[in-house]
């Protein structure tokens, strides 16, 4: 309990940052992941190439990688902000490509004919997705949503590396003190058990409610 209690403050500032970067990445990802996912069944051409080239490189990419192009690569560009930032933006938009496949699933398990109907009332491309399509898709896409999210929480921890003061930059200061790398390793976990045991109560609880609402 030493580790715990005598580094209270530490773990406590890397368990708020950490919190800080799940809220933002998993807007980020949400937010952008819909939209791609929008992109990949506009009837536009461009658009869907865009959204595909997009998924397709960055799926296959390495979350590290694109950490050091964000944080390296942004400021030879005059593009100047914060290691939370660049961290948000490396990990939200890595999450996006997978949280877009997710949609886009939810999107084809929406029978045709809602959207033909919908067009048939005079509906726009937008409203017809915004309105009648995403409301139904997202029933189905709740749990791969949520298991995306967690396994971002996990990822983030990545950012540690950059600079940024998370949950798991705390393991520096707290092993030069020589305190018992296991213990110290112990109270990180717990902490992400946390964050990720409650986002899986959350979803749980989404997707229960939004069953019952079929």
């Amino acid at each position: 309990m030493n580790v715990l209690t005598d580094n209270w403050d530490l773990l406590s500032d890397g368990f708020v940052t950490t919190l800080k970067l799940t809220v933002y990445c998993g807007l980020v990802a949400l937010v952008v992941g819909t939209l791609l996912a929008a992109c990949r069944v506009s009837p536009v051409p461009p658009l869907r190439w865009f959204a595909t080239a997009y998924v397709t490189v960055i799926r296959n990419t390495p979350l590290t990688l694109l950490l050091f192009v964000v944080a390296l690569g942004f400021p030879k560009l005059n593009i100047n902000l914060d290691f939370i930032t660049f961290a948000v933006i490396a990990v939200g938009g890595y999450t996006a490509a997978f949280i877009c496949e997710a949609v886009r699933s939810g999107i084809n398990t929406v029978p045709i004919g809602q959207a033909e109907a919908a067009r048939s009332l005079g509906m726009s491309f937008n409203q017809t997705l915004s309105l009648v399509v995403l409301p139904q898709a997202m029933r189905a896409v709740v749990p791969p949503i949520g298991s995306l999210l967690i396994a971002m929480v996990r990822n983030s921890a990545i950012a540690s590396a950059f600079n940024v003061p998370d949950l798991l930059s705390t393991h520096k200061e707290m092993v030069e003190n020589s305190y018992n790398v296991l213990l110290v390793f112990f109270w990180i976990a717990a902490g992400y058990m946390i964050i990720t045991l409650s986002m899986s109560a959350a979803f749980a609880a989404l997707e229960k409610k939004l069953a019952v609402a079929r």
